[in-house]
């Protein structure tokens, strides 16, 4: 086969793919048009436009059926920019999370909502918690666990403080670097960081730049942007910081666990339904007695219900008193988890239902 055999099979070839395009597109619009039909029905119904839990559905559907090779993460990443863009066309979602641009936080909300929802940056967990309660928002994320620095407290104080919803998970996995505007490392005096992205960092930081302090920043974000505009400042912090910031890589990956995972919450004024593979956490008291914990918490062992996780809260009204969380696999809405709740409340002072929500199972893939 010559030159010309090889260019000519190429164009044919390329021509094939703009049609494919073209066939793309036609269909994109087509799926818009009728979703744009669905919302004007929810508006007629005063129904709620964004449903996380039809999400889910969808992407579990178009993953269970790919057969590649087009790769599922690729896959999921494109639907969820489908779905964000027709949400965007039907009403916009309002999204609070810690600020500034370029967070963690930021980057777990762009990938639960993709890039057409509306994100409103706060300066702390307390004031995401006050965007979605006075309705500046309809969600917010907050972190809620490190795979290496354990709870995040503060996040759970604010259920104590505010009547709101758990109505998601999102896990994402943390990469820290050390950003600055020259990207030589010899012309730093002083590092910024997030208290926990400096937790996750220290040993990297004892060996590689023990003579140099550290000084904490309200965000990794915040710590970007004072690098920003001093030469003699770095800042650990995203790769999205780096770009936002226009500031050069001294060294990549600096965490010192490479499996480094951070959990966050998305919190609303409601929880979506049952989709069979959920989680629902909860708050309680307990009466002041012997064995009082290890009562309340046997009717789950009763009904084989995974308790997976439990932490503990001072209360803040009264000396040595505590409030639990726990989070179980199920949803409010099974019978067995129900039954299981309301036998537990026999043993408690107090009882708050968090929220049911989907499992994310990310980093099971």
């Amino acid at each position: 086969m010559n030159e010309k055999t090889d260019t000519g099979a190429i164009d044919k070839l390329r021509e094939e793919i703009d049609r494919i395009d073209s066939e793309i597109l036609k269909l994109l619009n087509k799926r818009t048009n009728i979703a744009i039909e669905i919302a004007n029905i929810k508006r007629a119904l005063n129904m709620k436009f964004y449903s996380p839990e039809r999400e889910r559905a969808i992407l579990k559907r178009i993953t269970d059926l790919n057969e590649g090779p087009f790769p599922n993460d690729a896959l999921r990443f494109i639907f969820r920019e489908i779905l964000s863009a027709s949400l965007s066309l039907e009403q916009p979602v309002k999204v609070a999370y810690l600020g500034p641009e370029g967070t963690f936080t930021h980057l777990a909300a762009l990938r639960h909502f993709g890039s057409s929802a509306s994100y409103v940056p706060v300066e702390s967990i307390k004031a995401t918690f006050d965007a979605v309660e006075g309705n500046k928002a309809e969600y917010g994320l907050v972190p809620i666990e490190n795979s290496n620095e354990g709870v995040v407290s503060y996040t759970l104080d604010m259920f104590i403080d505010y009547d709101l919803m758990i109505s998601a998970e999102i896990l994402l996995e943390i990469s820290h670097n050390l950003i600055s505007k020259s990207g030589d490392k010899a012309k730093i005096k002083k590092i910024y960081s997030h208290p926990q992205a400096t937790a996750q960092c220290r040993v990297w930081l004892e060996r590689n730049m023990p003579a140099i302090p550290v000084f904490e920043a309200t965000s990794t974000s915040r710590a970007a942007e004072i690098a920003s505009a001093d030469e003699e400042s770095a800042a650990i912090a995203s790769e999205l910081a780096a770009k936002l910031y226009d500031l050069n890589f001294v060294e990549k990956r600096i965490e010192d666990n490479k499996k480094n995972y951070t959990r966050f919450l998305m919190i609303s004024k409601d929880f979506p339904s049952r989709t069979g593979n959920d989680k629902t956490s909860i708050m309680f008291s307990l009466k002041d007695r012997p064995g009082a914990l290890y009562e309340s918490l046997q009717p789950f062992k009763n009904a084989n219900i995974n308790l997976t996780k439990i932490e503990s809260r001072p209360s803040k009204r009264r000396a040595w008193e505590y409030i639990f969380f726990a989070d179980m696999v199920g949803h409010i809405d099974d019978e067995d988890v129900k039954k299981a709740i309301e036998k537990m409340k026999e043993n408690c002072l107090y009882l708050k239902h968090l929220g049911s929500y989907p499992i994310d199972k990310s980093l099971e893939r």
